[in-house]
């Protein structure tokens, strides 16, 4: 547990070092998450919803805070993969699958929280309907915490899951733009899951992917109950525990027939 707990430690210092991405990915998401309340105020103005435009501009801005958390990937491993260099890291003496996840929870959590924290204070400060709203109770803000990290728990599974694809393939484009869209669309990133016909979220509330970021922001917004938490909380820790066992397996049985290029 000593060495997962160290690359763990590592990477997160290792993210601290990118300032200039940090800002740049700030302004970045800021401009579109202006650009999406913006496109979402001219639809209320022309035709009123059930749900508030102030919850769905907060749900707007969590959604592009939480951004990297969705779609940041490591890249050394992919390098790693491509070069055969990761046969290296079979000679570490820890599991191969936990010594990645731990690596990209790290990052996915450094980088978030990097961009987060001076987004959602400048989002707080824009007018009503613009801006992220204050949660609707306390117990609300912090029954979305815990699902927020069992989303991430959730997301780093599904990324160690199209590392394994790569492993096969050698390019993880394919399978990471499929996969992508599924998660981009699923957990309500390019479209508020509250926006979505009531007979497609009873569905769509049970994949996966609503699990990662819709499920804490319904929470925060009070979508959801805060008595409805527990139920969450199961759903999620299924998921989790079900992707994590589904990428491991994948894991073991490519270091079984892995074949390494080069000398």
């Amino acid at each position: 547990m000593r060495g997962y707990i160290s690359v763990f430690k590592m990477r997160l210092r290792m993210e601290l070092q990118y300032r200039g991405a940090m800002i740049g990915g700030i302004l970045c998401q800021m401009f579109f998450g202006i650009v999406l309340v913006a496109l979402y105020n001219a639809l209320y103005e022309g035709k009123p919803q059930s749900v508030p435009i102030e919850n769905v501009a907060t749900y707007v801005w969590l959604q592009q805070a939480f951004f990297r958390m969705l779609l940041a990937t490591d890249p050394d491993l992919v390098d790693k993969i491509r070069s055969g260099d990761i046969s290296y890291d079979l000679c570490r003496p820890v599991n191969m699958y936990g010594f990645y996840y731990a690596r990209i929870m790290a990052q996915k959590l450094m980088g978030s929280l990097m961009r987060a924290i001076p987004m959602l204070a400048v989002a707080a400060f824009l007018p009503k309907g613009w801006g992220v709203s204050a949660p609707t109770s306390a117990l609300g803000l912090l029954a979305a915490i815990p699902a927020l990290f069992l989303g991430l728990l959730c997301i780093c599974a599904l990324e160690n899951i199209t590392m394994a694809f790569t492993m096969k393939t050698l390019d993880p484009r394919g399978m990471q733009a499929l996969l992508n869209l599924l998660m981009m669309t699923l957990s309500g990133n390019l479209l508020p899951l509250t926006l979505f016909p009531d007979s497609w979220q009873k569905v769509i509330r049970f994949f996966p992917y609503a699990q990662l970021m819709d499920a804490p922001i319904r929470l925060y917004t009070g979508d959801f109950a805060v008595s409805d938490a527990i139920g969450i909380y199961a759903l999620q820790g299924f998921w989790a525990v079900v992707l994590i066992a589904l990428g491991m397996s994948m894991w073991n049985a490519n270091k079984k027939r892995m074949i390494v290029q080069g000398g």
